[in-house]
């Protein structure tokens, strides 16, 4: 640490220039090794050269090795007299003081030094622990915020964050490894290297290393921003959300901890909450579209619409190329777009944006388009949309093909025969809270949903990542080489491994609920893809497959873009062979273990919507109650695309929308083969296409 040099005081004898330097650096190098020695050549330069402060610090740095913490604090506050303001010596006191119990001199020794050397990020940590030992937890804060600051300048830390950014992460974790053995509290040099990690995708190991900055600093802002990130990518939610309070009582207030913690509230499932945390920050930034979409978020979550709409407008009022406004506004489905609005998006995409905006803006003048009638033009719009976004994303459907081939070739029904049981010999948790809906998303499971959640019995949380989570680190030991495929870790299971496996979805899903009703709905679509291992895991719970005709289904997924998870959805072709995969996994499963799974076909609800729910209701176990055919008066929070379809009672109009597009869909029509004409109905080839 470059804290300064201190010299010796001029002498009548003998001369500043006759000082043994060869001598002091020699008793400054046994400190570590053999402070007693350090003290005796030390003092034995005292001696021989009166007035020599570089020998006095020497000899007070030796005593405070050796234990003899007061001795040194004494000649360490004479030195200090003698020589105020020097570096070292403010640096060596205020270690000592600490050492013996002296908080305020410490704390004063170090406020003198960091005001002299306010780049030097050692002297502020020290002030910081000291400050908390004194319970001044703002002042111990904000020392620690100067911390940080005063590492941005580091040549060594910029060096370490360059070769990162360039993605040289070996090198740059060697580098900051090496500096922690030299400096092992060194909390930004500790954060980096949870980066590097989080880079690598090992997210427990980059939380490991972010807690251990914090341990080391409490008060490092910027450490716990990233910490939440990485709860929130880790559904940690209760976590997320502890850290996130602790970051907005920050002495450095930002509107960026509090939209964060918007966030967590967010997926929390707390929209008032959230929604009150944009009200403020609108109250004093009127001016921030972000916040506006955001808080048109909310509205359209709790069935506000005409607010929903309004805040989008606001967002789009302030930046025209803001095309998540354009698009949320789009997606509330019941919203109408005028020709202005048209001409609106045509001239935004003019302006020549970029990335997000600009996909958002063509699904966006799609749907006016569609609105409008020209049907044409809107699919242009859509499959430029699509194209945009296609190009972003890493997915392959030949792997979705080969997982359910696999499935179909695991979950049989011998597989079961020798699994199930009464709970101790079978394994799995017998809980029967989870009633899963799966399938495809547009495929009518968010009416599904909004019909068993308006059962006294049930509650409606939302799409549950939980499952997903447990299959994806099964999964993962299989393609790390830990066991030959998937099916053949899920053989190893023992029935105390599924229990365990079991319960642990029943603990993390209990973040979500928020009455005491005894059932709760996971409406989760994507995992049809892990309905054999909810059966062997949960065996008690129910499997609910939402189905719509797959051209309809197909289309209405291809033209809407997902924040997040739906990656299928963006090519016809993709789209029509994942649907294909699902129905023939699902035909699978269903043959092995009949009656496991309820299937709810769209169209027969829309038809028959009372016999249909009586017989919905009759599966899940519950009594028939009125209230689920008057779904729609269910004030609840609805995330989805079809927020607010669900919120009116059922109708015809979306049935047959995707014809006015059957000329450009042949890519989809082809994809989906016989599906098509089997429907509802699985085609009579799904055995030959799940065989390897």
């Amino acid at each position: 640490m470059a804290l300064g040099t201190i010299a010796a005081r001029p002498s009548p004898r003998p001369s500043a220039q006759s000082v043994p330097g060869a001598a002091l650096a020699e008793a400054a190098g046994l400190l570590d090794s053999d402070p007693a020695l350090a003290l005796a050549r030390a003092e034995a330069l005292i001696k021989a050269h009166r007035n020599l402060p570089p020998a006095e610090l020497i000899a007070a740095q030796a005593l405070r090795r050796m234990g003899k913490r007061q001795t040194a604090l004494t000649r360490l506050i004479a030195l200090d007299r003698a020589q105020p303001g020097v570096a070292p010596i403010l640096w060596e006191l205020a270690q000592a003081a600490a050492e013996a119990g002296d908080g305020p001199r410490s704390v004063a020794a170090l406020e003198t030094l960091t005001r002299a050397q306010p780049q030097v990020a050692s002297g502020w940590y020290l002030l910081a622990r000291e400050w908390r030992r004194l319970g001044e937890e703002d002042k111990a804060w904000r020392a620690e915020l100067s911390a940080i600051h005063a590492s941005s300048s580091d040549p060594e830390l910029i060096k370490a964050a360059v070769a990162m950014n360039g993605g040289e992460l070996d090198a740059a974790e060697a580098m900051l490894k090496t500096r922690l053995e030299r400096i092992p509290e060194d909390a930004s040099a500790t954060r980096l290297i949870g980066e590097i990690h989080w880079r690598r995708s090992d997210l427990g190991e980059a939380m490991e290393w972010v807690e251990k900055a914090l341990e080391m600093a409490p008060g490092f802002d910027l450490a716990r921003d990233f910490l939440i990130r990485l709860l929130l990518q880790t559904n940690r939610l209760p976590e997320a959300q502890a850290h996130a309070e602790t970051l907005c009582a920050s002495p450095m207030q930002s509107p960026a901890h509090r939209l964060l913690k918007a966030s967590v509230l967010v997926r929390l499932g707390d929209q008032e909450g959230a929604g009150a945390i944009y009200e403020a920050l609108l109250a004093e930034a009127p001016d921030n579209a972000h916040v506006w979409q955001n808080l048109g978020h909310v509205r359209k979550t709790l069935g506000d619409q005409g607010a929903a709409v309004e805040a989008y407008r606001r967002a789009i009022g302030i930046t025209a190329t803001m095309g998540e406004a354009w698009w949320s506004l789009a997606n509330l489905k019941t919203a109408k777009f005028t020709a202005e609005d048209r001409a609106a998006m045509q001239a935004a995409i003019a302006t020549g944006p970029t990335g997000e905006d600009l996909f958002h803006l063509h699904f966006a003048l799609g749907k006016a388009l569609e609105d409008a009638g020209d049907y044409a033009a809107s699919f242009e719009h859509y499959a430029t949309a699509n194209r945009l976004r296609r190009a972003e994303i890493d997915y392959s459907a030949q792997g979705t093909h080969e997982a359910a081939v696999e499935h179909a070739a695991t979950f049989t029904a011998p597989f079961y025969a020798t699994r199930e049981g009464d709970g101790a010999s079978g394994g799995g948790c017998m809980a029967p809270d989870p009633i899963f809906i799966l399938g495809l998303p547009r495929s009518g499971s968010t009416l599904v949903e909004q019909i068993l959640s308006s059962h006294s019995m049930i509650e409606g949380t939302h799409e549950l990542p939980e499952m997903m989570m447990i299959a994806g680190r099964l999964k993962s030991r299989a393609q790390q080489g830990e066991f030959a495929s998937y099916g053949d870790l899920l053989r190893s299971l023992s029935p105390a491994d599924r229990t365990r496996l079991g319960e642990e979805y029943i603990d993390l899903t209990r973040v979500h609920r928020q009455t005491d009703r005894p059932l709760f709905i996971d409406k989760m679509p994507n995992n049809w893809q892990n309905v054999g291992l909810i059966r062997l895991i949960l065996p008690r719970a129910k499997i609910i497959d939402a189905r719509r005709h797959p051209m309809a289904c197909c289309f209405s997924g291809w033209k809407q873009h997902f924040a997040r998870g739906q990656v299928f959805t963006y090519d016809l072709a993709e789209i029509g062979a994942y649907y294909r995969d699902y129905v023939a996994q699902m035909a699978g499963f269903d043959a092995e273990m009949p009656g496991a799974v309820h299937r709810v076909i769209y169209e027969q609800m829309v038809a028959d919507t009372q016999a249909e729910v009586a017989r919905l209701l009759a599966y899940v176990g519950v009594d028939f109650e009125e209230a689920c055919l008057s779904f729609w008066e269910n004030k609840r929070a609805v995330r989805t695309a079809s927020s607010e379809q669900v919120r009116r009672p059922i109708y015809r109009d979306g049935l047959e929308q995707w014809t006015h597009y059957a000329d450009w869909l042949a890519p989809l029509h082809q994809a989906l083969g016989p599906v098509i004409d089997a429907y509802p109905d699985p085609p009579q080839d799904w055995v030959a296409h799940l065989t390897p």
